[in-house]
């Protein structure tokens, strides 16, 4: 589209040069004609004149006709651009959720020829010229910063490339799960703590946007990371393995939308603000709930009164119950997916306008029945709220709660779904689905439109008294921890769109049974390249 563009209003430019070469040549003739003749064949040569001028004006009306048609043209195809890069930022509709997932660049958007000079026709010959010369330059412009990032694709839909490089380096203090993204504090620290550095994190997305089916408008997205795991290689800590995050096909109609694949948690879909953790959202086992799980939910907004709009989600999942896979190559049934069902998600959202900003309020519902070793059933569930709220100009509130059973596979109860009451390899050992409940809380504070400052705290509690009964018994987890605490202050510096730095400083503390307390903190400093 773009080449067609381009060499049809360069057509169309030259036509109308051509034209004006011609009539400045055809005056500049009559000019010098009348000088020679003199008075006696003056009108002879104006009237020859006038005709050839009228033809001329006739060709060149012509030529503009085809223009305006062409800017027609133009005008429809960039009104198809402004809609897409609305679905491209996200906004089905007149709403959409956030989604878990950095930021990314895009181009101006297109209204047709808004801000291009508008020609009246009662104004002169030479001004309508020039005008619609400027409106063909403007139109041109703009397309050539719309497609100045095209990917070619093997299908004629439009495809946009998206990505993030994102360079870590990091000190730890504390004995943690993860040196690199660290979620758990297993033990004191050790001698003079660790020092690393890695880009495991960096992401690299694909959206496509395809044709209109039966009214809405379908894409698709694939967002994928190199925190798989690393290979067993020479080195293989810095050599991380390609990992699948989303995978999602969209149908976006007026109001509903139809969500088909791999994608974020849609029951919770909050996270706090951290470039330091982007392989596992931030607050992980701290009470921010998340999984990338297949899963089909359809979705449907109710427009109210002066802005606000209600939203409500539904759909099934992947029953998953956070276990590490047993094979690395051959698949096993999980204990949800042995249920024979999958889980259940409900989530409800009102959306106002307040300081030029959103405020929203949202609660959820999660469902799940497992079934664990020997036949043994648990029913895995929770409720949640979230809250985004401007509290002003430059300073917002977001965060999440939940309370829930059997929810390890979501990110709930420190990463456990249940509890073995003795040896898990005997029929006769029970289990017990372990109650838990947790939440986070986020401070914004935008000081400059490049420049702001974020500050949260995040905790996990399950059970004790459950978590108790099972000491002694072997389990499918580590240490038995009771409670698990985070907090982080960062800043995120954005001189261009495309450019970022942050630091971040996170603070841990894992409770364990017999009041082992062990903490953790970890600096981060963070540098990303959006594409």
């Amino acid at each position: 589209m773009k080449q067609r563009n381009l060499l049809s209003a360069g057509f169309g430019k030259r036509a109308l040069n051509g034209g004006l070469l011609v009539v400045a040549s055809s005056l500049c003739v009559w000019a010098q004609t009348t000088g020679a003749t003199g008075a006696s064949s003056s009108d002879e040569a104006v009237t020859v004149a006038v005709r050839e001028l009228q033809q001329q004006v006739g060709e060149l009306r012509a030529a503009v006709a085809e223009m305006r048609a062409e800017a027609a043209q133009y005008r429809q195809e960039t009104a198809e651009l402004r809609r897409e890069l609305q679905d491209l930022r996200g906004q089905p509709g007149e709403a959409a959720v956030q989604a878990k997932s950095y930021p990314t660049p895009s181009g101006p958007g297109l209204a047709g020829t808004e801000g291009a000079p508008q020609a009246a026709s009662g104004t002169p010959l030479e001004q309508r010229v020039a005008t619609l010369e400027e409106t063909t330059q403007l139109l041109n412009s703009k397309l050539e910063d719309q497609y100045q990032t095209k990917v070619e694709s093997a299908s004629k839909y439009r495809v946009r490339l998206s990505g993030i490089a994102l360079m870590n380096l990091f000190s730890n203090r504390g004995t943690t799960d993860n040196q690199d993204i660290p979620s758990l504090v297993l033990g004191p620290n050790q001698g003079n703590g660790n020092f690393g550095a890695t880009l495991r994190q960096s992401e690299i997305g694909v959206e496509v946007f395809g044709p209109t089916l039966a009214g809405a408008r379908t894409s698709a997205e694939v967002q994928a990371d190199f925190a798989g795991g690393f290979p067993n290689t020479w080195n293989g800590v810095n050599s991380g393995i390609f990992r699948l995050q989303i995978a999602s096909m969209r149908l976006d109609w007026a109001s509903t939308s139809v969500v088909v694949g791999q994608d974020n948690l849609f029951v919770s879909p909050l996270s706090p603000t951290s470039f330091a953790s982007l392989a596992v959202p931030a607050f992980n086992y701290a009470g921010n709930l998340w999984a990338w799980t297949p899963q089909v939910r359809a979705e449907h907004r109710f427009n109210v009164s002066d802005g606000q709009n209600i939203a409500v989600q539904a759909g099934i999942l992947d029953n998953l119950t956070g276990e590490f896979p047993p094979n690395p190559y051959f698949r096993s049934p999980g204990p949800g997916e042995s249920s024979g069902q999958p889980s259940y998600g409900v989530r409800t959202a009102w959306t106002k306008p307040l300081l030029g900003r959103s405020l929203t309020v949202g609660t959820a519902g999660y469902y799940g029945r497992q079934d664990w070793t020997f036949h043994h059933h648990a029913d895995g569930w929770a409720g949640m709220a979230d809250w985004e709220i401007p509290l002003a100009p430059r300073l917002d509130l977001s965060g999440e709660f939940y309370r829930g059973r059997a929810v390890g596979g979501i990110g709930g109860g420190i990463s456990r779904s249940v509890l073995f009451l003795g040896e898990p390899d005997e029929a006769t050992t029970p289990i017990q689905a372990l109650d838990s409940r947790g939440g986070w809380s986020q401070l914004k504070f935008r000081a400059t439109s490049k420049l702001e400052f974020n500050a949260a705290f995040g905790i996990d509690s399950p059970t004790a008294a459950e978590v108790r009964a099972s000491a002694g018994s072997e389990q499918y987890v580590g240490p038995l921890l009771v409670q698990n605490r985070a907090g982080l202050v960062n800043f995120v510096y954005r001189p261009r769109s495309n450019l970022l730095f942050s630091t971040e400083y996170r603070h841990l503390q894992s409770f364990q049974l017999a009041n082992i307390n062990n903490s953790g903190q970890q600096v981060n400093l963070v540098m990303g390249v959006l594409f």
